[in-house]
C-alpha cells in the first residue's frame, strides 16, 4: 500500500511563459501551489518552469487570449525564463512553507536543439530536477505543436514523427534526466474524425521510443493528464527503471491530480519509491 505521496515533479507558476506571468492572476502562482501542497499532505513540489529558446508555427485560433501578445508573424515566441526572479520566488516560498520540500526545476524543450543556449542562460546542474520534453516537429523548415499538425498532416504521420524525434532528442542532449509525457501528441488526437486514440496503432513506435530512453539512461515520467497503464508496463517491459510523477500542473487546482493512481499503477508494475518523495520510483 502507498503510505506516502511521491512528489509532484512536474510543476508550474507564474514563472512559467504560458501562465500568464508574474503580473498576471490568470493562472496558479508559486504560493497559492504551495498553500495547496500543505493542505493536501503533498511531501514535495519541483517547479519545472518552461525553458524554452525556440519560435513555432501557429494558428491563431490555438492560442488563448493571454498568450496572443507572443504571436509574431504567425510564430508564438515564448519569453525568456527569469531565472533570478524565481529563484527569488522559490527562496521565499522555502522560508514561508519550511513543512514542504521545495525543489527548482525546468521543463526543457527540444533540449536536443538547444544546449548551448541553455547552458549560457543557467547552470542546468543546480536545479534540482531538469525534465526534458518533445513539444515540437520540423515542418517546412519551421517547427509546429502537434495540435497545428494535426491540421496539416494525416493524424498517424503527427504521431510516428513525434515517436521517431524521441530517440534523437536522447542522443542529442544529454542535460535532463527524465523524459516527460511521451503522450504529449496524444493530447490532440483528433477523435472526432479518428476516434478514440488505440495506443495499440502505434505500440511498436512507442516502445522503440521507451528503449532509446532507457537505453539513454533517463526517468520516464507518467504523466496524470491522462493515465495509461501500457505506459508503465511497456516501460517496464523495455528496460525502463525509473519513472517520475508528474500532473503538469499550470492553474493550482490540477497540483496532484492522479498521483494516487499513477503510484499504484507503477507499483503494480514493479517500481519503487525511492528514500525521499522527490526521487525516481527504480525497479
Amino acid at each position: 500500500m502507498i503510505m506516502t505521496l511521491p512528489a509532484d515533479a512536474h510543476v508550474h507558476s507564474e514563472w512559467s511563459w504560458d501562465t500568464g506571468g508574474p503580473d498576471s492572476d490568470a493562472a496558479g502562482t508559486m504560493r497559492r501551489t504551495c498553500e495547496r501542497a500543505v493542505r493536501i499532505g503533498l511531501p514535495a513540489v519541483i517547479f519545472t518552469e518552461h525553458l524554452d529558446f525556440d519560435g513555432w508555427l501557429i494558428d491563431r485560433e490555438d492560442v488563448p487570449p493571454e498568450q496572443a501578445k507572443l504571436i509574431e508573424d504567425g510564430r508564438l515566441v515564448p519569453t525568456p525564463l527569469d531565472v533570478d526572479g524565481y529563484l527569488e520566488s522559490i527562496e521565499r516560498c522555502r522560508h514561508d512553507f519550511p513543512e514542504l520540500r521545495i525543489l527548482t526545476g525546468a521543463e526543457y524543450g527540444q533540449p536536443h536543439l538547444f544546449d548551448d543556449q541553455a547552458r549560457a542562460l543557467l547552470d542546468l546542474g543546480s536545479l534540482g530536477r531538469v525534465n526534458g520534453s518533445l513539444h515540437t516537429l520540423e515542418i517546412d523548415g519551421q517547427r509546429a505543436e502537434p495540435f497545428t499538425l494535426f491540421r496539416r498532416w494525416p493524424a498517424e504521420k503527427v504521431i510516428t514523427e513525434y515517436l521517431a524525434e524521441v530517440p534523437r532528442m536522447i542522443a542529442g542532449s544529454d542535460s535532463f534526466a527524465c523524459f516527460t509525457h511521451i503522450d504529449y501528441a496524444v493530447r490532440y488526437w483528433p477523435t472526432e474524425t479518428e476516434g478514440p486514440f488505440d495506443p495499440t496503432r502505434f505500440e511498436e513506435q512507442f516502445r522503440t521510443a521507451m528503449r532509446a530512453i532507457a537505453a539513454g539512461g533517463r526517468a520516464l515520467e507518467m504523466n496524470t493528464r491522462r493515465l495509461w497503464s501500457w505506459v508503465p508496463q511497456w516501460w517496464a517491459e523495455e528496460g525502463g527503471r525509473a519513472i517520475s510523477f508528474g500532473s503538469d500542473d499550470h492553474a493550482t487546482a490540477a497540483l496532484a491530480a492522479g498521483l494516487p493512481e499513477a503510484a499504484i499503477m507503477a507499483e503494480h508494475f514493479g517500481f519503487r519509491p525511492g528514500r525521499r518523495p522527490e526521487d525516481f520510483w527504480n525497479r
